[in-house]
């Protein structure tokens, strides 16, 4: 009798202990979604600036200094300051230097930060077209980018609260407390509507033209998130 007790109660223990395990309490289950654009005011701009000569006769040499000093005016005029200009490389059209080749033009390749494409513009008109090798657009960014991810992620779970809320009520329930929050990441960067890299063509007015087509397409930040509610 003891025994056939003891079974019982171990038995009755294992349901009871079973039982809390389960989790009984009614839930649902929905997606809240936030979304917003915003204008890149961080764009980081290659420039390439190469020698060249002024007559046919390999004379009259435009050097890399020349066309250096007009970039690092242009910058400063511009407002921008000395950090926002950095040497990518230096690179050469010849494999020796010029006291053994007449001939050798060096280039040089920068890194340019600024915050709107006008003042790029401005910069890229006060050095000489044909010092120009190219330009092009390496990447670009948001300055408030973070906060902005704050608060999208806020107003996802708004989103979800607000629809489980409607559904619930829509049955005569209450909306409990949220248990479980997933979050989803679909945040885009595009690349620019023109094409990346923009060969500099030989007139000032050419140029001017050339530069100001690069535009953007604003970067766009989505944010999912899946939450399971308590229904009371």
């Amino acid at each position: 009798m003891k025994k056939l007790f003891a079974l019982a109660f171990v038995a009755l223990f294992s349901l009871s202990s079973f039982a809390q395990q389960v989790d009984l309490r009614k839930k649902i289950t929905v997606s809240g979604v936030a979304e917003a654009e915003v204008t890149p005011d961080i764009i980081y701009v290659g420039i390439s600036l190469k020698e060249y000569f002024k007559d046919n006769n390999n004379k009259n040499r435009i050097d890399i200094t020349t066309l250096e000093n007009q970039l690092f005016r242009a910058v400063q005029q511009a407002g921008l300051s000395k950090e926002s200009l950095t040497v990518n490389s230096l690179s050469s059209y010849a494999t020796r230097d010029k006291k053994k080749n007449p001939e050798f033009l060096a280039s040089k390749q920068y890194r340019l930060k600024v915050n709107d494409l006008n003042r790029y513009n401005d910069i890229i008109a006060a050095i000489d077209p044909k010092g120009i090798a190219y330009t092009n657009i390496e990447s670009y960014d948001y300055s408030k980018i973070d906060r902005l991810k704050l608060e999208l992620k806020v107003k996802a779970l708004q989103n979800a609260k607000q629809k489980a809320n409607f559904m619930v009520e829509s049955i005569g329930d209450k909306l409990g407390s949220a248990l479980d929050i997933q979050e989803i990441n679909n945040e885009v960067y595009p690349q620019a509507y023109r094409a990346n890299t923009m060969m500099m063509k030989s007139s000032a007015a050419d140029m001017a033209e050339s530069s100001a087509e690069i535009d953007f397409k604003q970067i766009k930040l989505s944010y999912t998130v899946n939450v399971v509610f308590e229904i009371k």
